[in-house]
Order: C-alpha cells, then sequence, then structure tokens
C-alpha cells in the first residue's frame, strides 16, 4: 500500500471514529457527526447542497456553484449545533438557524476533498474547521485522494464458476483494491468472445432491492431481469453478457445515508431533494471503476442496458465504447412510481 493510500485509509478511519483530519497541512477538520469531545471553532465547512437548504446559496460565488461553502455564525459552533446543521432530520428539532456569514474559501480543492471523504466514510459532510481543542489529528492531502482512488490499483482477485438462477453457465469474477475495502464483481454469462460486443448491467449495490425486496425502488426486478436477458442473449442468440455488481450502495453515498434518504422521502421529498438536504450529491458513483474492470476482463466495447443516458456518456468519458443504449424499463408499483417519476424527470432518465 502507498503512503498516500495508507494516510486515506486512515483518515476514513478517523472520520467514522469521530476524530480529526488535517488536510494539506493547513486545515483542521472535526467531524460534525461523529465528532467527540467539547471542541468548539467560530466557522463551519458544508456542501454546497446543504447551503441550499440553509438559504445560504446566494452567498455563494457565482462562479463556482457547487463549491463547499465555509459558515460563520453569530457564535461559535459546538458540536450539537454542527450536528443540527448538518442533519436534516434534526431541522423540526432545531428550526431556528443563523443568521450565518458564508465566508470567502481559498481552499477550494481541500474542501472538496473533505466531502468525497465524508462521502466514503458514509458520514454527513459538515466539518467543524480549526476546532479547539483539537486533539489528534490524521494527515493527509488532496492529491493523496486522488491517488487512492486511481482505478489503476483494482486486479482481478479470483474467479470461479458460478451457477445461477437465470443461466447455469456463468463464471463470476471478483476485483479487489488493496487500499479498498469494497470488493466489486462481476458475472460472466454465456461463452466470452471478441466476436460480438456483450449485453452489458452495471448494477450498484442496494441491500433494500436486491436483498431484501424493497418495493421503493426497482434495483432488485431490474437485476433480475437484467440476468434473464443476458441468459437469453446466451442460450438463443448466440451471445454473452456480463454484469458489473458494483459496491456503490444508494448511487454512492452509502447504506446510512441512504436510509436517511428514506426518512426525508417520508417526509414528502422527492429522491433528488431527500439527498441533496442531507448535503449529499444525487448521483456519487464511480464510473471509472466499472471502466477499469471492463478492462481487466478484456472488453472494450458494449452494449449497455440502462434508461440513464448519463450513463452511457460517464462511460465514454472513461473510454469504454457504448455500441448500443438497451432500454432496461420494468413497471412501477404503487411504492416506486414516483421514485421513478423523479428519475424521468429530474435526472433524465428515458422512462
Amino acid at each position: 500500500m502507498s503512503s498516500s493510500a495508507r494516510r486515506v485509509a486512515q483518515a476514513l478511519d478517523a472520520l467514522r471514529h469521530g476524530w480529526p483530519i488535517v488536510l494539506d497541512g493547513r486545515f483542521t477538520l472535526l467531524p460534525a457527526e461523529t465528532g467527540l469531545g467539547q471542541a468548539r471553532a467560530r466557522t463551519m465547512l458544508i456542501s454546497a447542497a446543504r447551503a441550499v437548504t440553509l438559504k445560504l446559496a446566494n452567498q455563494r460565488e457565482a462562479a463556482v456553484p457547487e463549491a463547499p461553502v465555509l459558515i460563520r455564525g453569530a457564535e461559535p459552533f459546538d458540536l450539537a449545533s454542527a450536528r443540527a446543521l448538518a442533519d436534516p432530520a434534526l431541522d423540526l428539532t432545531w428550526p431556528m438557524k443563523g443568521p450565518f456569514l458564508a465566508e470567502a474559501l481559498d481552499w477550494r480543492e481541500a474542501a472538496a476533498a473533505a466531502m468525497e471523504l465524508a462521502r466514503l466514510a458514509g458520514i454527513l459532510p459538515a466539518f467543524l474547521v480549526d476546532p479547539d481543542p483539537a486533539g489528534e489529528a490524521v494527515a493527509l492531502s488532496a492529491a493523496d485522494l486522488a491517488e487512492w482512488k486511481d482505478t489503476a490499483h483494482l486486479s482481478i482477485a479470483a474467479r470461479a464458476r458460478l451457477p445461477v438462477a437465470a443461466a447455469e453457465e456463468a463464471e463470476i469474477v471478483a476485483f479487489r483494491a488493496a487500499d479498498d475495502l469494497r470488493e466489486h464483481v462481476a458475472l460472466v454469462i454465456g461463452k466470452q468472445t471478441s466476436d460480438r460486443a456483450p449485453l452489458v448491467r452495471l448494477h450498484s449495490e442496494c441491500l433494500t432491492g436486491d436483498i431484501l425486496g424493497s418495493l421503493k425502488c426497482d434495483c432488485g426486478p431490474q437485476l433480475d431481469a437484467a440476468l434473464r436477458a443476458m441468459a437469453t442473449e446466451a442460450s438463443e442468440k448466440g451471445g454473452w453478457g456480463v454484469l458489473l455488481y458494483l459496491r456503490q450502495e444508494g448511487r454512492g453515498i452509502g447504506l446510512i445515508n441512504k436510509l436517511r434518504a428514506y426518512e426525508l422521502q417520508d417526509q414528502g421529498f422527492d429522491t433528488v431533494d431527500a439527498n441533496n438536504r442531507l448535503g449529499l450529491p444525487t448521483e456519487a458513483r464511480d464510473f471509472p471503476v466499472a471502466a477499469r474492470m471492463l478492462a481487466l476482463l478484456g472488453i472494450p466495447a458494449i452494449r449497455l442496458m440502462t434508461n440513464n443516458p448519463a450513463k452511457v456518456e460517464a462511460l465514454a468519458a472513461a473510454g469504454v465504447t457504448v455500441t448500443e443504449r438497451v432500454p432496461h424499463q420494468l413497471p412501477p408499483n404503487p411504492h416506486n412510481a414516483r421514485y421513478l417519476d423523479t428519475k424521468r424527470d429530474r435526472t433524465g432518465h428515458i422512462l
């Protein structure tokens, strides 16, 4: 493991435990959600999306609308007040917030790295800045995070025959990077050939839909339908298929934050607004990981099963040739109809 990867791994562990980190040797950041102790700070760092919820968007610099926001209050922030700002579940308990001033942020790269580290750690993206007392902090840089994300670290760790209900002739391939605990897999159905681009489905992990049969999304039915389509491709059309199962729960925001978004959806927010109220992006999946998996499998071109044109564009940007977008639409149910409408109306899905 490289020094950069070690520092990122230590930083993620620190954030989950509530310990501070130091970015670029200048800014000590204590996570608002998990932070420990009696620290106080004059300023807080929050995401651009959370700033919109707190009505601070008009104070941001127009040139960087997606940049994190540094805020100052009339009184120093302690961890209780910081959590009230970070967690929308506390919005009704702490309805009166502010006034706050959005200050100039001249360390945007480090701030953006902090937001991404919080997402990777599965916590809310909000920090006390230069808290007092600070405590022992883990030091890293934005460059360390960039190195940690390099998909070149991903390699094939194991492969085996795996008969599945949809296709008895299938092979599972597991991918691993030494510095990332998420282990992605591919299921190859049919005989791999270079003569025909495979039917491919990128499926992001969904514990609630894939395993528990949740009706709030269409993930489970999409997974089953994709495997059946690949089996048909292999048995009846002389082709083959590949399911990439990516360990990117909740479109990359993690299981805990996905369930927090579900709670907000029960209050009436759609999936986009729920994520944004949490300070999290609507789309946070790492498509270069999928491109690396395809490259390791020796697959330069694919026919992609998706209703999302942005997914096609993201893969193309990562170097994958998508020869065809294959629609993958399933009927709604009473519990996911609004979710599907939101995908169509707000995130550009063709439904």
